[in-house]
């Protein structure tokens, strides 16, 4: 099942960097074994052969996606409800590809901070809330507004939240 929604959810450009990182990965083992006589040599191919096949598809996938999906999240204003347990944030998506996207996965993530900027690096990775929404067919270049309630909300110390956006 997961598999299924995996191969739905790529495109064309995902399989042509699939099968040019195969393809290199066999003619580095290739040349390796070629040049099994000079031995640096055929080791650095085989390494070459491994980090291609595992780093060209995993920061291809990602720096193409980023190209192809290029769009831009604004927070517009943020509020703390008092009489209700909760953030309202009003914010703006933008659309800066060429591309239509179908549908936008938008995150907003609530961290807490310090004094302490090494601290803050490390709180920043694991938020203590995270709530997402979604947004339906955004044109080329079209900016688009949206509220974004994260409810339950009690905390009261320090915090920052940060805008995040996923469009296919």
């Amino acid at each position: 099942m997961k598999l299924q929604r995996l191969s739905d959810s790529l495109m064309v450009y995902d399989y042509l960097l699939f099968g040019v990182s195969l393809l290199l990965f066999l003619l580095f083992i290739v040349l390796g074994i070629f040049f099994r006589n000079q031995i640096k040599m055929a080791i650095f191919l085989i390494l070459l052969a491994f980090a291609t096949i595992v780093l060209g598809p995993t920061y291809g996938y990602i720096k193409m996606h980023e190209f192809l999906f290029a769009n831009e999240v604004q927070l517009i204003e943020q509020k703390k409800l008092h009489f209700v347990a909760a953030v309202v944030l009003k914010a703006k998506l933008r659309n800066l590809s060429k591309r239509h996207f179908q549908r936008c996965k938008i995150t907003a993530s609530v961290y807490k901070i310090t004094q302490n900027r090494y601290k803050n690096m490390i709180l920043k990775l694991k938020p203590f809330k995270k709530m997402s929404i979604f947004e339906e067919s955004i044109d080329a270049n079209e900016t688009r507004e949206f509220k974004l309630i994260i409810e339950p909300f009690r905390y009261s110390g320090d915090y920052n939240i940060s805008l995040k956006a996923d469009c296919r």
